[in-house]
């Protein structure tokens, strides 16, 4: 588990019940009116149960401790739930635009559209009310996984939206056309959703570097050093889901103590945890006037030391 942040299943459960509800009532709201823009709606409801399934799991894998095998932790695999998740969305848009694209050839009826809005409108709502709640624990927790949860339900519940509007508008003025039409921007925007969660997931476990804010707020820590003669090089940076990991090496005179630049090095740990939560900090000891300390800013060595 990350720092002391309680277990995030409970947030799991509170969504796999949320989609099996939905997935209940825009399944019916597409047998009332056979629309499918309603049955867009519920295939995506469908993928939002699956996606909370894998919440659940990678969320408990997560909350693991470090162990001999995981010395840094198991939050990477968190990134692995918002792969998926974009790849699923991406799955369920094919689908869509494929039964879309055979109702646009092949339009049909709408039936009992004002009882199947309604339905429809009420799934809606909950979807909108647990992606708040998600997105809340998932900033309050430092959680992409609640995150990514919370951004699938929000953007399902805005898709809701514009179907319901659209069927709507079919029944008014009888444009049949509409429905498959809706059903493919259904389609579109799922699969903007799915490579945005795709892409997020990649530079999770590509170990990109901390957002420019977090780095500068880093750097004016240790440039308040600089006033007594201490340098810094070789800062790196990488975050795993709510972990943050920090490297940096620290030059002092080399007539320093070993105690002398131990207590520094603990007042600049304690210092960058203050302000980064959840920060994992890596730092080096070097002296100043050794050339050789100057040969290590890069991730390799370039030259050995002599002697």
């Amino acid at each position: 588990m990350t720092g002391n942040r309680p277990s995030l299943t409970r947030f799991a459960w509170l969504a796999i019940a949320a989609a099996i509800l939905t997935i209940s009532l825009k399944a019916c709201a597409y047998w009332l009116t056979g629309s499918v823009g309603l049955l867009s709606d519920a295939l995506e409801a469908l993928v939002n149960l699956v996606a909370a399934s894998v919440v659940l799991v990678v969320l408990t894998i997560a909350a693991r401790p470090a162990d001999e095998e995981h010395p840094y932790g198991h939050d990477k695999a968190e990134y692995f739930s918002s792969g998926v998740e974009g790849g699923m969305f991406l799955l369920a848009a094919l689908s869509i635009a494929a039964t879309a694209l055979n109702r646009l050839l092949h339009p049909q009826p709408l039936e009992q559209v004002g009882l199947g809005l309604t339905v429809s409108m009420i799934a809606s709502l909950i979807n909108f009310g647990i992606a708040r709640t998600l997105f809340a624990a998932g900033r309050r927790y430092h959680s992409i996984t609640l995150e990514a949860d919370a951004q699938h339900l929000m953007t399902d519940a805005w898709t809701s939206a514009g179907v319901l509007l659209g069927v709507g508008a079919v029944r008014l003025a009888g444009w049949e056309w509409l429905d498959p039409i809706v059903a493919l921007a259904v389609a579109a925007n799922i699969v903007w959703t799915g490579v945005r969660l795709v892409r997020r997931s990649v530079l999770g476990l590509m170990d990109t570097a901390l957002p420019l804010e977090e780095q500068t707020v880093i750097k004016n820590i240790l440039n308040q050093y600089q006033h007594y003669g201490i340098q810094y090089h070789a800062l790196r940076t990488r975050s795993a889901a709510a972990r943050r990991f920090v490297s940096v090496h620290i030059l002092v005179p080399g007539a320093w103590t070993v105690q002398r630049g131990h207590d520094l090095l603990e007042r600049i740990e304690a210092q960058i945890r203050e302000q980064l939560a959840n920060a994992t900090i890596f730092t080096h000891l070097e002296p100043l006037e050794d050339p050789v300390s100057w040969q290590d800013t890069g991730l390799d060595r370039t030259h050995a030391p002599q002697g």
